[in-house]
């Protein structure tokens, strides 16, 4: 079975950089933040082109604190897309905030940012584009909707690093963004962490604080805070796997190239990847209209399938207090009833590929 995910392959590779890097953490007993975090932060500000990067426990935690760093809190609204993992809408709601929902372009599936101004009211503070899949959102237009609003523009970059807005890397865009390292991300910590990219030394010293219990001298504590610092190995994994991201990246875009100019059934939809990106294919999503027997055909083939996401947020059984219905965004709820992700990793064989192809074409 050609696995849609297999992370063994890549940490097979680099287990002895990584065991080295544990070892250092170890001799130091640097487990919970400290200078292998911080070293992981410089790293990635560099690689995002941003002055400062923040690391923290997850990619959740990051929606969480930009919103309160950003000064986001009850009463106010947050335009957000429907199709994006839920967690997206979780950063919004943690800190009392509102998610005000609206639907993807029917082609890049990406925010669709003709619809945002009729979803403006006297209490929207920001947007959150996300970068879905690992292809950037139409960030000039998004960008220019927040500057005539005096809105906040936010990147959900969880699934984006590396990904290229009219050739920048992600993550200098908005006020900040916000990264997953989750292990099974084009660039995953090994354990859960997350972080932020920012211009801002402001925006920098309250998010540090934030995960530090709201301190900033120990045992002085300036407001409410938390416990959600990144550990130490966490750190050290990330700042081994940043090395060779760009070269991982590569080659995902590789293997989308083929799938994209080599899938050549009219049954299979693909999304539309506009010349002022460039996506990184933390995943391939294509849409069919009967996924089952999509996937039916996959399984018998030797292809395992995933589903992102199945279910779009404002059907979600945790948002039904806010009065949305089916029908509401259609563009989103037929990507999630009809979308099937395809084996993406950068350790794929020109063999699994080439099956791949063949199988889907055979459909």
């Amino acid at each position: 079975m050609i696995p849609c995910l297999d992370l063994k392959r890549q940490h097979q590779s680099i287990k002895k950089e990584i065991f080295e890097a544990f070892e250092k953490v170890y001799e130091n007993t640097a487990f919970s933040g400290g200078p292998f975090v911080e070293e992981f932060e410089k790293s990635f500000a560099r690689y995002c082109n941003t002055s400062y990067a923040v690391g923290v426990n997850n990619g959740t935690t990051a929606l969480h604190l930009a919103m309160m760093a950003l000064g986001i809190g009850q009463g106010d609204e947050v335009i957000i897309p429907a199709n994006t993992f839920i967690a997206t809408a979780w950063g919004v709601s943690h800190v009392g905030a509102t998610p005000v929902f609206v639907d993807c372009d029917a082609d890049t599936w990406e925010i669709d940012a003709s619809k945002i101004e009729q979803a403006i009211t006297s209490k929207t503070k920001a947007v959150i584009g996300v970068h879905l899949y690992g292809q950037p959102f139409d960030i000039d237009a998004v960008k220019q909707i927040c500057d005539k609003h005096n809105l906040f523009l936010v990147e959900d970059a969880a699934q984006a690093q590396g990904a290229k807005y009219n050739g920048v890397n992600v993550g200098g865009f908005g006020e900040m963004a916000c990264f997953s390292f989750y292990p099974g991300k084009n660039l995953g910590a090994c354990g859960e962490a997350g972080g932020l990219s920012t211009n801002s030394e402001k925006y920098t010293k309250h998010l540090q604080s934030l995960r530090n219990h709201g301190s900033v001298v120990r045992y002085y504590h300036d407001e409410i805070g938390y416990n959600m610092r990144m550990g130490g190995l966490e750190g050290a994994s990330l700042s081994v796997k940043l090395k060779y991201l760009d070269s991982w990246n590569n080659r995902r875009r590789a293997i989308a190239k083929r799938y994209l100019s080599e899938i050549n059934n009219p049954k299979v939809k693909m999304q539309k990847q506009p010349a002022k990106t460039d996506s990184i294919f933390h995943l391939f999503v294509v849409t069919v209209e009967n996924k089952d027997a999509f996937v039916k055909h996959l399984s018998d083939n030797g292809i395992a399938a995933a589903f992102h996401y199945p279910v779009p947020c404002h059907l979600q059984k945790a948002y039904a207090y806010l009065g949305y219905q089916a029908g509401d965004f259609p563009n989103s709820e037929y990507l999630a009833y009809h979308c099937v992700s395809l084996p993406m990793f950068a350790e794929l064989t020109d063999e699994e590929v080439n099956t791949v192809i063949d199988v889907v074409n055979k459909y």
